[in-house]
């Protein structure tokens, strides 16, 4: 009778625990994490602390309407003061951890260096593997001779970017000057820039080209000095950060005649730096800006820039940063799970419209988003000024997504499932 009741008792006990158990909420599924490796300190802070609040804003509206398979995505970020060595301790990290993504935005070299770790982590580790989500390094070879399978470019190349700027220049500009940094991007940028020139304006004058080294300058009052000498009517730059900041702002400090075609100057820093002596002076080669919502319309998308103005003293610039999480999303999805393999061959090909309506593609060729882009004037007049200068971006031109497809020369190497 006492081993009955035993029985008896513990059955009771059992039945209650699962009673109250149904009573507590689902254990919650674990995050889908992303690692992110950006500049958090040194120079070029600034940027990398921009685009986190960027990612963190996305992520929230992302994880709103439901994650990845119930799941909620997390972002980790890593500070990589801008040097390989600190990305490849922060990949170390993540796939230490199991990550399956890591991101990283800013600087070419630090890309190069990520795919090659990748690739080989990858080929040594098919149980777990990662995925580089690059949200912004863009010299061109990294979606060409130096493609990956794990590697998605969610940025126009620098190609692409070239491309653009080019046709942007007005027939009466004969002269330009073109000033990049000293690394793998900034000399991607000076090449490409001029084969675009030569190939579609051989009318133009190339009166200058200068390399200068990354992050060390602090005055650039002698190059505008040479600028000025030479009759450049244009300055053509990919300078980012402060690099660009401080260009530009000698320039107008200076009272130079000179319009200015960058890749940057709207990110975060470069309005406030740029000023009012700016005006119809700066163009920038950009993925998005805050006035194009309400001048197509768009009134979702002018919602979601105006909630991230209110919570933020800088402009919302990511629309890649969105078709990054909703691509990555749709991919986990549709592969139905959060390995990495599955994922990669779920995402490449893969279409939808931006949240402007507009087409992107990640190609499968290559692993480059094909995307909408831009070319903005900063001017008086526009719905929404930049960092409360007075002044904001004005779309000059709106280039869809089938007039930036260019040839790759990448030869993927696919895994086997």
């Amino acid at each position: 009778m006492r081993f009955v009741r035993t029985i008896l008792s513990a059955a009771a006990a059992g039945l209650v625990a699962l009673a109250a158990g149904a009573m507590q909420p689902a254990m919650a599924q674990p995050t889908i994490k992303i690692a992110y490796t950006d500049p958090l300190s040194g120079p070029f802070a600034q940027v990398g602390d921009a685009n986190l609040k960027q990612m963190q804003y996305i992520i929230d509206h992302i994880n709103s309407k439901g994650g990845a398979l119930g799941r909620k995505f997390e972002l980790v970020p890593f500070d990589n003061k801008s040097q390989p060595s600190d990305a490849l301790i922060a990949l170390k990290t993540a796939t230490d951890q199991n990550m399956p993504f890591i991101m990283q935005c800013s600087g070419s070299n630090i890309a190069a260096a990520l795919i090659d770790g990748i690739n080989k982590h990858n080929d040594r580790n098919p149980d777990n593997r990662i995925i580089y989500l690059n949200c912004g390094a863009v010299a061109t070879e990294l979606t060409n001779d130096q493609c990956s399978f794990w590697h998605f470019r969610f940025d126009l190349n620098v190609a692409q970017k070239a491309e653009v700027m080019v046709r942007a220049l007005p027939k009466t500009t004969t002269k330009v000057y073109l000033i990049n940094q000293d690394y793998l991007f900034g000399q991607s940028v000076q090449r490409d820039v001029g084969a675009f020139i030569k190939k579609l304006r051989p009318d133009i004058q190339i009166v200058g080209d200068e390399l200068i080294p990354l992050g060390k300058i602090q005055d650039f009052s002698p190059y505008i000095t040479k600028i000025k000498a030479s009759g450049a009517q244009a300055l053509l730059t990919g300078n980012w950060g402060p690099d660009m900041n401080l260009l530009i702002k000698a320039g107008i400090e200076s009272g130079i005649d000179l319009n200015y075609y960058t890749f940057y100057a709207h990110l975060a820093g470069g309005p406030t730096a740029i000023g009012p002596g700016g005006e119809n002076r700066v163009y920038a080669v950009m993925s998005f800006g805050e006035n194009i919502a309400p001048e197509i319309g768009n009134k979702e998308a002018e919602a979601w820039t105006a909630g991230f103005r209110a919570k933020h003293n800088f402009d919302f610039s990511a629309a890649v940063f969105r078709t990054i999480f909703e691509h990555v999303q749709a991919a986990i999805n549709k592969a139905g799970s959060v390995d990495a393999t599955k994922i990669a061959f779920a995402m490449e090909g893969q279409a939808m419209k931006d949240f402007l309506g507009y087409d992107t593609l990640m190609r499968k060729d290559d692993h480059q988003i094909m995307t909408a882009y831009y070319v903005g004037v900063f001017k008086k007049g526009v719905k929404y000024d930049a960092e409360k200068t007075g002044l904001g971006w004005s779309t000059a031109a709106t280039i869809k997504m089938d007039d930036v497809q260019q040839p790759t020369s990448c030869k993927m190497r696919r895994p086997r499932i």
